[in-house]
């Protein structure tokens, strides 16, 4: 008897360019032979130059989504991205609480490459608090965990190792800690946990369209460790993807900015 096809979950904010947010979560999840459903955390204006504009449902209609979905689907894993404020945090910290779904993968979303701030600066204690002890992996870029840790910015991959440890210390069961702001000719990613810790390189892709990298790592993450049943051969697959997702990216053209990736590059 063959297995299930497995359903995923975002709970994340809109992206109306389609590059990143639910649309790139839900484009991944597809590629990655995973079924997709969404709870929609915000709504944004923005287009390949950026962010213009956020707005945020009530926290009671986030946790309305929440229950209306758990309540029908069998969920493999969730993917959490972008969760505006405090309120909605709790909401969705309050759930996963409720329905413990087997893995859950937290990408800690704070701020848009244009510098627009996607979670209130008062939530970030609430995510850390609230929301790190209930994620089975938390997919942190280096200014995202020194803002968790009230730390400077990790400049090297002994600052990212201790970071990453820090955050599991913290609660999270393991952490991705992202290496791509570091200036390095490579890109190091660390896989931290109880067991050790692990690394993960990859190459720099000279690409100009690499908007929604955060999102589609973090996504294919939780497609992937659904079907694979381990965090390690989850994240050397996700990053396989997401090298040839950036690597196809320059066959699309979409928008005059930083453009998206190509999520669709083995069948387009």
């Amino acid at each position: 008897m063959s297995h299930p096809i497995p359903n995923v979950l975002t709970i994340a904010g809109s992206d109306s360019g389609g590059g990143a947010g639910i649309q790139a979560d839900l484009k991944t999840f597809s590629a990655l032979g995973a079924y997709g459903a969404s709870v929609i955390t915000a709504l944004t204006a923005q287009n390949t130059h950026g962010v213009s504009a956020v707005h945020a449902p009530e926290a009671a209609f986030v946790t309305a989504q929440l229950d209306a979905v758990f309540g029908d689907i069998r969920f493999d894993a969730v993917k959490i991205g972008m969760l505006a404020n405090a309120g909605i945090v709790r909401a969705v910290a309050s759930a996963l609480r409720r329905y413990r779904p087997k893995y859950v993968v937290l990408d800690t979303v704070m701020i848009s490459k244009n510098q627009h701030a996607l979670l209130d600066p008062e939530a970030v204690g609430a995510l850390r608090d609230e929301l790190l002890p209930l994620a089975g992996l938390v997919t942190p870029n280096l200014p995202e965990a020194a803002a968790l840790l009230g730390e400077p910015e990790a400049a090297d991959e002994a600052a990212m190792l201790r970071q990453g440890e820090a955050l599991r210390v913290l609660g999270a069961q393991a952490v991705l800690m992202k290496g791509g702001h570091l200036p390095a000719p490579d890109s190091p990613d660390w896989f931290v946990a109880a067991t050790g810790a692990q690394r993960f390189g990859g190459p720099r892709v000279a690409v100009p369209h690499t908007h929604g990298t955060g999102c589609t790592l973090s996504a294919a993450i939780a497609a992937l460790v659904a079907q694979r049943g381990d965090w390690a051969s989850a994240i050397a697959e996700a990053k396989t993807y997401l090298l040839d997702a950036l690597r196809e990216s320059v066959r699309l053209q979409v928008g005059s900015g930083t453009g998206p990736l190509h999520h669709f590059h083995r069948w387009w």
